[in-house]
């Protein structure tokens, strides 16, 4: 489906070049002279890689993609890559682990959504859940007045053998919350 620049929404996926994209976010530019534009972040679903890029909103066309997000749980890894099942239909599907966004912090059993191409089926990403639940397997201990700055942080193993920064008062043992988007620790589980 063709659109133009003024349409562009985030979330909506669009195709340049041969590739597909995950519009991050825009902006509507409307200069004192000459014609409006709209500034662009758009993520690259098949490496994960962000661009600028600018659309003039005059004349131009732009290819949006339909996709659809399923549910899927993770089952199992072998060489072929993770192997995930569809949480209603009960259907099978691999996925290469580089389209999955911090592969190292999915846990077996994590349910994540599996995002799919409608016109030819093709998984473009998986996505795992903004927050996710960990239990800290190491972390050296944190001495009380070992730090000049009240936000001070360490790394600590996680229970799929991630690595996280976290606060100096977590121990092992602790269930934690980390941001998956980011990578930070999020909370403390009591």
């Amino acid at each position: 489906m063709q659109i133009t620049a003024a349409d562009i929404k985030i979330g909506m996926c669009i195709e340049m070049d041969g590739k597909t994209y995950l519009v991050v976010d825009f902006q509507h530019c409307k200069p004192g002279k000459g014609p409006a534009f709209v500034r662009s972040k758009l993520k690259n679903l098949e490496n994960g890689r962000v661009l600028e890029n600018t659309f003039s909103s005059v004349g131009i066309k732009i290819e949006q993609v339909r996709v659809e997000r399923r549910p899927y749980q993770f089952t199992y890894e072998d060489d072929l890559g993770a192997h995930f099942m569809h949480t209603e239909t009960f259907e099978e599907i691999n996925i290469e682990k580089s389209l999955i966004n911090n592969y190292d912090l999915m846990a077996d059993g994590q349910v994540v959504e599996v995002m799919y191409r409608t016109d030819n089926d093709a998984i473009l990403s998986a996505e795992l859940p903004p927050i996710v639940d960990m239990e800290v397997t190491y972390t050296e201990p944190g001495i009380k007045g070992d730090t000049a700055s009240t936000n001070s942080l360490k790394p600590a193993t996680v229970n799929t053998g991630a690595t996280v920064k976290v606060p100096l008062f977590i121990n092992t043992g602790d269930k934690i919350r980390v941001d998956t988007r980011t990578r930070e620790y999020y909370e403390r589980i009591k």
